[in-house]
């Protein structure tokens, strides 16, 4: 009597098999795509390798025509710490941080209300708090300074913070209401049949469910406040050096009758690696984020 073996069918593991990797056809559609996204970022990347390489180069060769300086040198790098660039380091970490968080503290709780509350006049709040991203700071900068100097608020950073929170808060109410809407209300509904509380429920479950749409909000905020100069330019006028922001202090380098390119560049790369080091490190949730309600 014949015994019929059934044969795996190809490609498929075996304990005597390993798994193959199937390696994806390289079509002309896949190879010109490619090509065109690496031209893309080329073009992206193109203007940091300059700022780096101006930043790099000595100054007798700064009008020279070759692309690549015939000398590198570090004395830009290391000479502008000798200046008050680290305080305003720290300055732009203090508005880009304090107005990241009260964003996140307004917005997180307007947003899950407006997700999870069907309240009359609900469409309308979210039109009006689309309709505050039209208006530009440079529009409202007189009548914001005459707010802020009636208010005598001692320290300018202080009013920075409060200035960048608000012209960012829209963007992160809506980011946030569309990802809260997309976790499905049964979940909380679940977690408080099994007795816990409302507030409970959104700290245990929708918050790390929604942690995507959040980093989405606080990454924008943070770089919309760290890269702010036209309001930080007027708010810290006389205040020292030390005091004001790095875009601040690099708009000092330029002066009436000469440019200090040199610290110009240096401080620019500098000022750019916190902001491109955390997007980095978020850049999948952030994606994530911005993608949220998409599909249902």
């Amino acid at each position: 009597m014949s015994v019929l073996v059934a044969e795996p069918l190809t490609g498929q593991p075996t304990p005597d098999r390993p798994a193959v990797r199937r390696r994806s056809r390289l079509t002309p559609r896949r190879m010109l795509l490619a090509l065109v996204a690496y031209v893309i970022a080329l073009i992206f990347i193109l203007p940091y390798v300059e700022m780096v390489i101006s930043a790099l180069r000595p100054p007798a060769e700064l009008l020279d025509r070759g692309y690549l300086p015939k000398h590198f040198d570090w004395s830009n790098f290391t000479s502008i710490w000798k200046t008050s660039f680290g305080d305003n380091l720290g300055a732009s970490l203090k508005v880009a941080g304090g107005s990241t968080a009260i964003v996140l503290v307004v917005a997180l709780p307007a947003a899950y209300y407006s997700a999870r509350r069907k309240f009359r006049g609900r469409a309308l709040f979210l039109l009006l708090v689309l309709a505050t991203q039209m208006f530009q700071p440079a529009a409202m900068l007189v009548g914001i300074q005459r707010e802020f100097t009636s208010f005598n608020i001692a320290n300018p950073l202080t009013s920075l913070m409060l200035v960048n929170a608000g012209f960012n808060m829209a963007f992160a109410v809506w980011i946030l209401n569309a990802y809260f809407s997309s976790i499905p209300a049964e979940l909380e509904e679940a977690a408080m049949v099994d007795g816990t509380s409302r507030v409970g429920a959104l700290f245990r479950i929708t918050l790390p469910l929604a942690m995507p749409g959040i980093v989405t909000a606080l990454i924008f905020t943070f770089i919309g406040a760290w890269n702010e100069l036209l309001v930080a330019l007027t708010f810290t006028q006389g205040q020292p050096n030390a005091r004001q922001p790095v875009t601040v202090n690099l708009n000092n380098y330029i002066g009436q009758y000469s440019i200090d390119w040199g610290h110009v560049f240096a401080g620019s790369v500098v000022a750019t690696v916190p902001v491109i080091a955390l997007f980095a490190m978020i850049e999948g949730k952030v994606v994530g984020g911005l993608t949220a309600g998409s599909v249902k």
